[in-house]
């Protein structure tokens, strides 16, 4: 967990990787309830025009939000917002890259704003965001 008076603006966080599996999709669709068949059919997903299945956003947001938290503590994260940038394919490898923007004291309060990505293995940004975390350690 990092600490408000060692972390530094432009430092990052221990990268988070994961090689996206279809059985991660199977799994997620249980989870969650979306059965979207873009995210299990394949021969629906290629009838659409896609090269295949594609990844739940929300997995992928989840696993960026999981590295957030591996970071700042776990009930330190005060928000978490993210916006879908490119789809997610089976095979792929996630790298989450988060890193220190700003650091302030509010009402006492010590407060680290957070850039957040998750590319793939060639370093396309596949989600981007900011998360605010307490870190009054």
């Amino acid at each position: 967990m990092i600490s408000f008076e060692e972390v530094r603006i432009g430092d990052q966080a221990p990268e988070l990787t994961h090689q996206l599996c279809r059985t991660d999709l199977v799994r997620y669709a249980g989870a969650s309830g979306d059965f979207n068949p873009m995210h299990h059919d394949e021969i629906k997903a290629k009838a659409a025009g896609l090269p295949s299945v594609f990844g739940h956003g929300m997995f992928s947001a989840g696993f960026l939000a999981t590295a957030v938290t591996n970071w700042v503590g776990i009930g330190n994260l005060k928000s978490y917002k993210v916006r879908f940038v490119k789809q997610t394919w089976p095979s792929e490898t996630f790298v989450t890259r988060i890193t220190v923007k700003e650091k302030q004291v509010k009402d006492g309060e010590k407060i680290v704003l957070l850039t957040c990505e998750l590319t793939n293995q060639d370093g396309e940004v596949k989600v981007s965001g900011e998360a605010l975390a307490s870190v009054n350690n």
